[in-house]
């Protein structure tokens, strides 16, 4: 199906946004050291390598999440706990930077922006079809002694009491009556 081939294209394209953001602000930094500049009295060193830091940690990120969408195309199994927390938030960055390319860049890098935001969604929904035992389809619940089986015959003494909410006057789907205040 299209779930694999998603996930490919995506761990690749998020490798590649990795390597270039670092080497993107690395080089920012180097600028900044080299032409000994200052914005409203910062220290050129500390614009520099916050600048260098943020490359690197920015760059962690990306290829973070590049790692989880690797292992999705290869596991083929839903990211799951924080590998789908990363996604999602990946996800909202490219919203993000989508809009910051509009203003400031051009149309064709928001393209861009708009199409990995795109795939990367793709690639959560296109798992959540599978999980859990819902997905399967429905399953006749009904047999001898209700949803949980059969029922062993039991010895009568006296009043019998109701066992189960279908026996109180509620279905296995439909909650008995709530009481009523008077």
């Amino acid at each position: 199906m299209i779930r694999r081939p998603v996930a490919w294209v995506v761990a690749v394209v998020l490798f590649a946004e990795a390597l270039g953001v670092a080497m993107l602000n690395w080089i920012m930094g180097n600028l900044v050291d080299a032409q000994n500049m200052s914005l409203a009295g910062l220290d050129p060193d500390a614009m520099s390598m916050s600048s260098k830091i943020g490359g690197v940690v920015f760059g962690l990120y990306f290829a973070l999440c590049a790692l989880v969408a690797l292992l999705v195309a290869v596991r083929d199994r839903q990211p799951a706990g924080l590998g789908r927390v990363l996604l999602i938030s990946v996800a909202v960055v490219h919203g993000l930077l989508a809009a910051a390319a509009w203003a400031l860049i051009g149309r064709s890098q928001f393209v861009f922006m708009v199409v990995m935001l795109g795939l990367i969604v793709l690639l959560l929904v296109t798992y959540d079809a599978q999980r859990g035992p819902a997905a399967a389809g429905p399953r006749n619940t009904e047999g001898p002694g209700g949803p949980e089986g059969a029922e062993e015959p039991r010895e009568s003494q006296g009043a019998e009491e109701p066992q189960d909410s279908q026996a109180a006057g509620g279905s296995p789907l439909t909650p008995p009556p709530a009481p009523t205040t008077p």
